[in-house]
């Protein structure tokens, strides 16, 4: 097996920018793991200190955050709790869409032309659907809690959905989802209509997301049963 000296020069700076990206996915579940999220009395106490300029910090270290696999629902939370529902989520919805946009452009810059020359056909085939079918494929899957957020954005870059319909299905589809979590921090502590609302929000996606993914489980075995006996049927 050649090593990457040996191998063309496109060759050669296609691992190069695979293995940065490698790097950096290590260095953020290190993070994950060694940096411990600001408590919510530090994200309220910055909120009252710095006003607006604290709520334009929290957008960036949300969106900081999520490149991350740390759970952002808890900031989300958090986020509820100190600023309410309203701007709590124009905050949330504005880092998360940040974040998602670093994510999605570090994973196409430095790791999409690995997967297109070095993964074989059924990752083309799964290439080929996220063309045609991106936007429905994006929204669904945020709309359902199948995956965390950063691994979305991240493997959206790698594969060849389009820019415009990550944008657009990350947009709609975050919205539910961003709601429920703030609103159960701004109204959590008052158990009324609000609170049993976000929550049972939170359930419903839950449940879809399950019944998604044994449906499309399903189906997949259905599809490859049929191709297998296709296969298996003699040529006249």
């Amino acid at each position: 097996m050649p090593t990457i000296s040996q191998m063309q020069p496109s060759n050669r700076g296609v691992l190069w920018r695979a293995a940065i990206f490698a790097a950096f996915a290590i260095a953020a579940v290190i993070v994950a793991f060694t940096v411990p999220l600001p408590s919510v009395e530090t994200i309220q106490a910055l909120a009252s200190d710095a006003g607006w300029w604290g709520a334009l910090l929290f957008v960036i270290a949300y969106g900081l955050v999520t490149l991350t696999p740390i759970p952002a629902s808890v900031v989300s939370i958090a986020a509820g709790l100190t600023w309410g529902l309203g701007v709590g989520f124009l905050l949330v919805y504005s880092g998360a869409l940040l974040g998602a946009a670093m994510a999605f452009v570090i994973g196409r810059a430095l790791g999409r032309e690995a997967v297109e020359r070095f993964t074989g056909a059924r990752v083309a085939r799964v290439d080929e659907v996220l063309r045609r079918r991106g936007l429905a494929t994006l929204i669904v899957v945020r709309l359902l809690p199948i995956l965390p957020f950063s691994v979305i954005n991240y493997m959206a870059g790698l594969t060849a959905v389009r820019p415009r319909d990550y944008a657009i299905g990350t947009m709609v589809g975050i919205v539910p989802g961003t709601i429920a979590y703030v609103a159960v921090g701004a109204f959590g502590m008052t158990l009324g209509w609000p609170f049993f609302l976000a929550v049972g929000a939170l359930a419903v996606l839950s449940i879809a997301g399950v019944v998604y993914i044994v449906v499309s489980r399903r189906r997949q075995k259905r599809s490859v049963g049929s191709e297998s006996s296709e296969e298996s049927e003699p040529s006249e």
